[in-house]
């Protein structure tokens, strides 16, 4: 989102402004698990397109995201032990976190000032993000440099890419509060087209900024998100970031809880997230995340009728990320840095027999860019 006093320093020019960003890794992925060891080389990737302008004393501005992960990566996705969302052939996946849409977002909204300091926003997406959870983690500073999905991203920000959002929202100083209509259903395997459908899901958020501090509670109703269920989702979300320093290095941090619960089956499954990204010097940086989520990878996609009740095996994982990355080259055509990371997980005895003791490294490339 647009810091505020670019929205009123669009507000007075009637041309537009232009704004870009990207970034890609070029990452060995190596995933040493009991049953099965993956070694792979893949690019996870997305860029971004923007404009602003005023128009009658607001700022209308125009907002895309693409993602050539349909090309870069396999069908199958990025592999990840642990990991769950979406499907692959028809069958939940189990273990690997999926593509990402070509087209992550398209919209554009309008904002005004409205009376007393009060400013409002409506915005409408054919692809976009509903007011549901934090940050997407692609883009948060906290988890800036690392190449992987939480395990979470299911339970906090998945909704990230919607096919189909509308959104008004108040900001009035610190605190702001939105609300969203927006088609329930996830992407399908198709990662190319945008899957329109009815409007049939809704959520609400209120944020607060202060200083170096953020923060957000939301909560929605999604209707039939996984076309393997049956059912509908109560997703509920808060999170507190910090960006500031520490030992006056820059600091970004942020701490997550995401709730989904299955009212039809009286199923709750919880996710709780900790990560930070740390610049050690001007080139240095190392990050951490630490993650405590239930997931339900044994009895994952049962097909349920409506008025039929299965019940699921939910498995406690945990996982800690500990990453490094060093800048080899800066110039106005952006940055280049080399690093890595190692993941070891907390395996519940319920699935021991299959997983033992996994562990991860990723190894990569990450080229980044911004600038108007």
């Amino acid at each position: 989102m647009f810091a505020q006093h670019e929205h009123d320093m669009a507000a007075m020019l009637p041309m537009w402004t232009a704004s870009f960003a990207a970034q890609a890794f070029v990452s060995a992925n190596l995933q040493e698990r009991k049953f099965q060891d993956v070694h792979q080389i893949e690019v996870p990737n997305w860029f971004m397109v923007g404009a602003m302008r005023g128009v009658h004393g607001g700022t209308l501005m125009v907002h895309s995201m693409f993602s050539l992960e349909p090309f870069t990566l396999r069908k199958l996705g990025s592999a990840q032990v642990f990991q769950t969302g979406e499907t692959y052939q028809g069958l939940p996946l189990i273990d690997y976190q999926h593509p990402h849409d070509l087209v992550g977002a398209a919209g554009l909204s309008y904002q005004w000032p409205a009376m007393g300091g009060t400013r409002t926003r409506v915005e409408a997406d054919l692809v976009g993000a509903p007011a549901l959870g934090p940050e997407p983690f692609m883009h948060r500073p906290s988890a800036e440099a690392n190449p992987t999905a939480p395990l979470g991203h299911h339970h906090l920000d998945s909704t990230h890419i919607t096919h189909g959002v509308v959104t008004a929202a108040l900001t009035h100083g610190e605190v702001t509060v939105e609300a969203s209509a927006f088609h329930g259903r996830e992407p399908d395997e198709d990662r190319v087209k945008i899957e329109f459908g009815p409007i049939d899901s809704y959520s609400a958020r209120v944020s607060w900024e202060r200083g170096h501090w953020q923060g957000q509670v939301s909560g929605g109703h999604l209707k039939f998100p996984d076309k393997t269920e049956f059912t509908d989702i109560d997703r509920f979300t808060a999170s507190l970031g910090y960006s500031g320093t520490w030992c006056r290095r820059p600091l970004d941090a942020l701490v997550a809880v995401g709730v989904n619960r299955e009212p039809h089956l009286e199923v709750t499954s919880p996710a709780w997230l900790a990560e930070a990204t740390w610049h050690l010097t001007a080139r240095d940086l190392t990050y951490a995340r630490g993650e405590v989520v239930d997931q339900d990878i044994l009895t994952a996609g049962g097909y349920d009728p409506p008025d039929f009740f299965q019940p699921h095996v939910l498995s406690r994982v945990g996982a800690l990320t500990i990453g490094y990355e060093r800048q080899i080259a800066h110039s106005s055509a952006g940055h280049l840095g080399v690093g890595g990371d190692a993941t070891v997980y907390d395996t519940p005895a319920n699935l021991l027999d299959a997983y033992g003791h996994p562990f991860s490294v990723h190894l990569y490339l990450r080229y980044r860019f911004a600038g108007k």
